[in-house]
């Protein structure tokens, strides 16, 4: 599982001179003169399933039939890709959640949302099986493990549905040995990993709980481009969409192979086991597909969802209610369906 980071521009700027770069690439790498326009993405971790569709457009064509050259620029720790983008060294980038999107807002930074590709955030809770924890509502009073920027991003959420409390709160070092260690803590978790490797390590079927299916509006996945890209080429953003969409579409209900082969390439440490399940669980929990996606499009981002997010945030402090939340994000390039 990806750290869930919620990072304010500030913070990526005064790092941009001393950031180590990206860890490595992966490019269809089209012959000089091609005519194709060249674009950087760069991805929020290291390869894995749940940035699948970027991996599977781009080993299939779906970017090159559209006019680019993609390259994906693999994320990881000393990855920021917030940074990466204000420093302008990638085109477009993967927001994990809509807090970065909204940080990014306040600090007035010129990037913008362009598309969501997961409607669902697979952030979950997962608490042991015999705990008599049924749903969300039941972990009120119990410790729960929390990392540093979880505690400012959908706990935030859970406090106001729940009223649970910080007194609840325990740290998480994204280690399952504590949650292992003490069956009343409950732990975060991402639903395409910790689960499976819960389960496989300890042989312990956990109880798995999805924030979005409980109502936490946030989206994932999302990529955010530049405005001055979206400015000066919007055809070029607007391909990196189409074409995103249909590598999500093809890597979901199509033959996976290919984004597969790309990402084992880009992440030895990955497995064909962890990427078959994860597929699966974006598959049955509608990760990718449900929701607008049903009805505007793979990508699909709405004002309704990018306002219920806002008013949660916002009503407690995360940001001023002045603030113009709008600003974070551009529909011009989804909802073509």
């Amino acid at each position: 599982m990806k750290p869930f980071r919620s990072i304010a521009l500030a913070a990526a700027l005064a790092l941009a001179a001393c950031s180590p770069g990206p860890k490595s690439a992966s490019s269809a790498a089209p012959a000089a003169g091609s005519g194709l326009t060249p674009i950087k993405f760069a991805t929020d971790w290291h390869a894995q399933a749940e940035q699948g569709g970027f991996y599977q457009a781009l080993a299939t064509g779906e970017y090159s039939r559209r006019g680019l050259d993609v390259t994906i620029v693999q994320g990881g720790p000393s990855v920021n890709v917030p940074q990466l983008l204000a420093s302008r060294t990638v085109d477009l980038g993967m927001g994990s959640n809509s807090f970065i999107v909204l940080n990014l807002a306040q600090e007035k930074a010129p990037v913008k949302a362009v598309a969501a590709f997961m409607q669902k955030d697979p952030q979950v809770l997962i608490a042991h099986p015999d705990q008599g924890i049924r749903s969300i509502a039941d972990m009120k009073g119990h410790p729960i493990l929390l990392s540093d920027a979880s505690v400012t991003a959908f706990w935030v959420w859970l406090k106001a549905k729940y009223h649970f409390t910080d007194a609840q709160v325990r740290k998480y070092t994204f280690n399952s040995a504590p949650f292992l260690s003490d069956k009343t803590v409950i732990q975060q978790g991402y639903l395409t990993s910790e689960p499976y490797t819960i389960e496989k390590q300890a042989h312990l079927k956990p109880a798995v709980f999805l924030l979005a299916d409980e109502g936490y509006p946030g989206y994932a996945a999302m990529a955010l481009a530049n405005d001055s890209l979206i400015q000066s080429d919007p055809k070029a953003v607007q391909a990196f969409v189409d074409g995103s969409a249909a590598g999500w579409k093809s890597y979901l209900e199509g033959d996976p192979r290919p984004g597969d082969a790309l990402i084992l390439k880009d992440n030895p440490e990955m497995t064909q086991d962890l990427l078959d399940q994860a597929r699966e669980k974006m598959r049955s929990y509608g990760i990718v597909e449900s929701g607008d996606a049903k009805t505007l499009g793979i990508g699909a981002m709405t004002d309704a969802r990018w306002k219920a997010f806002f008013a949660v945030a916002s009503a407690q402090g995360v940001y001023p209610k002045t603030m113009d939340y709008k600003t974070a994000y551009t529909l011009q390039f989804v909802g073509r369906k």
